[in-house]
């Protein structure tokens, strides 16, 4: 019996967790990536080479190209497991990380952000 417990846990366990994006981001810092990218130095295939294609990529007005690079982590909510309770109260927690890169015309990084903030989704029967 204690072993049919301990399995039941530990799935409740592996089933919590969830993550997606760019998996090279899951362990970057802001003065991780500042050591990678220089501004006016680092090339597109550079970074492309570091953090591979980006998630998404958009333009400015005056042409510039922006790359974004996203990884979330998140852990589901311990209310999430517990019958009643769950309809209403559940969702995950956990951590968001975004690279975002711009280039000038010439293909070299002219500006890049690192930004790391803690999201908190619900996703409850009654909101």
């Amino acid at each position: 019996m204690k072993k049919i417990i301990i399995l039941i846990c530990s799935l409740f366990l592996v089933s919590g967790c969830a993550s997606t994006g760019n998996k090279v981001l899951k362990n970057e810092t802001s003065s991780a990536v500042a050591a990678k990218i220089t501004k006016g130095v680092t090339t597109k295939e550079q970074v492309r080479g570091m953090y591979g294609d980006p998630m998404t990529t958009s333009f400015t007005d005056s042409g510039k190209e922006i790359w974004k690079y996203e990884f979330v982590k998140t852990h589901a909510k311990a209310t999430n497991f517990i019958p009643l309770v769950s309809m209403f109260n559940s969702g995950a927690k956990g951590t968001k990380k975004e690279l975002v890169i711009m280039f000038d015309d010439n293909g070299i990084v002219k500006n890049y952000s690192m930004s790391s903030s803690k999201v908190d989704t619900d996703t409850s029967l009654f909101q």
